[in-house]
């Protein structure tokens, strides 16, 4: 009878990802969870795995005993388990070697069948269900790449952005006052008043170019918004950059080399996990193609779309319009000042058309940006246009009075960056637990 037991003096010598020939006949520990059991008789195979990768457990009756092998026989997929044992060639194997076991070890066996496999491709169960067991759903080949490339991503962008003598910073996520205005805010009750979650950093990151000129952050947003599209979530993470002495053609700039220095990086770092997705990253040349906003807006009238200026592109609308290189990274530029948010500087030529940009990946908006509006009497003004109260933005319209510098910056969806590179067809894949309007748990 199989029994658990704790952890005691068990301790991992190596990797599964290093479990290899080379290693000789030296005896290791090895741990993980099971991914997939195999019974063929006298001979048992077990698939374990762990955050580095995955190795063949192969017990013969014959060598390992019966004792060993009866409990071997026992074990059930998704348990924890240690294994020690020493190291067989074996070309079908993974990484070409198997362990032999001579003791074994369960922490935790599984009292259930899990609704779905973790070793395809693909799920044959609705994603409502995985999100139930999310953890186990984590535990899938397919979803273990996306993560992997996740954690290159978010690397790679530490490291350029440092290249680029940027300071990472973070930010309140509890806030007085609604960082763009509108209703898509969740309030908390903070202590003896109301307070809201942080829908961006904006004010903040502005704020923090007068001290440290450029800055960044990585972090979580919240935007009380009831959309139950695939690519829509009420909790998510921004990446946020924001530059003194700078405009929207300085930060543009910086996006794409960014974007290029991600896809460049993953096709470093990630190609086992490329290969087993079967995917490849986009091909890139700089600079991304810009299309004007108003030339736009002609071209998607001239295909029939009814859409006017100074309304909202939708996805759909994008889709109508032929441009091969709008399948890729692109980016739409000088937005109508009236669709942008009180922040964002109009253009000096016409103050109906702002200094802004979406970074576009196909019809699916990646980033916005813009020049800042640095003097404060043309912010109060814009407030006032948007009907904003400045007092309630006294916090932020304080500091204008200390020399705010020119500054322009931008903030990008993370899930939906990596929804794009990796091809999910449902960003809740994109992150480890989604929030939407309907999914408050686990």
């Amino acid at each position: 009878m199989l029994k658990e037991q704790d952890l005691g003096n068990w301790r991992k010598t190596h990797g599964l990802s290093e479990i290899n020939p080379a290693i000789g006949d030296q005896q290791v520990v090895i741990m993980g969870w099971v991914s997939a059991v195999r019974d063929h008789g006298n001979i048992q195979f077990i698939i374990l795995r762990d955050i580095t990768g995955e190795a063949q457990i192969t017990a013969k009756k014959s060598e390992v005993g019966e004792q060993l092998f009866a409990m071997i026989k026992e074990v059930k997929e998704h348990s924890s388990i240690a294994v020690k044992g020493k190291i067989r060639p074996q070309e079908r194997a993974p990484n070409g070697a198997e362990v032999i076991p001579s003791e074994l070890a369960v922490f935790s066996i599984a009292r259930k069948a899990a609704p779905f496999v973790t070793q395809g491709k693909t799920s044959t169960v609705g994603i409502d269900t995985r999100l139930d067991l999310r953890a186990v759903d984590l535990r899938r080949s397919y979803l273990q790449c996306v993560f992997r490339i996740r954690q290159t991503l978010l690397n790679s962008i530490r490291e350029f952005m440092s290249r680029q003598q940027f300071i990472e910073v973070s930010t309140p996520k509890m806030i007085a006052t609604a960082t763009e205005g509108g209703a898509a805010l969740f309030p908390i009750f903070y202590y003896n008043r109301e307070a809201f979650l942080a829908q961006s950093p904006q004010l903040y990151k502005e704020q923090l170019t007068m001290a440290f000129e450029n800055v960044f952050e990585i972090g979580p947003i919240f935007r009380a918004e009831p959309s139950r599209t695939n690519r829509h979530l009420s909790e998510a993470t921004s990446i946020d950059i924001e530059k003194a002495f700078a405009d929207y053609n300085d930060v543009m700039s910086i996006l794409e080399r960014l974007i290029v220095n991600i896809v460049d990086s993953i096709k470093d770092r990630n190609k086992p996990d490329l290969a087993f997705m079967e995917l490849s990253m986009p091909a890139l040349e700089l600079p991304f193609p810009k299309y004007t906003y108003s030339d736009l807006i002609d071209k998607l009238q001239e295909a029939g779309e009814k859409i006017q200026w100074g309304d909202d592109i939708s996805p759909q609308a994008l889709k109508s319009l032929s441009d091969q290189r709008m399948n890729g990274f692109y980016f739409i530029v000088d937005w109508p000042t009236s669709a942008k948010p009180f922040y964002v500087k109009p253009s000096a030529a016409d103050e109906k058309i702002s200094e802004s940009f979406d970074l576009m990946f196909g019809p699916l908006e990646m980033s916005s940006g813009s020049t800042r509006i640095n003097r404060k009497d043309q912010l109060v003004e814009r407030m006032q246009k948007q009907g904003l109260k400045s007092d309630s933005f006294d916090y932020h319209l304080r500091v204008f009075d200390y020399g705010m510098p020119p500054h322009a910056g931008f903030g990008m969806g993370l899930e939906r960056l990596l929804m794009a590179l990796t091809k999910l067809d449902n960003i809740r894949d994109a992150t480890f637990y989604p929030r939407d309007i309907d999914r408050l748990a686990p």
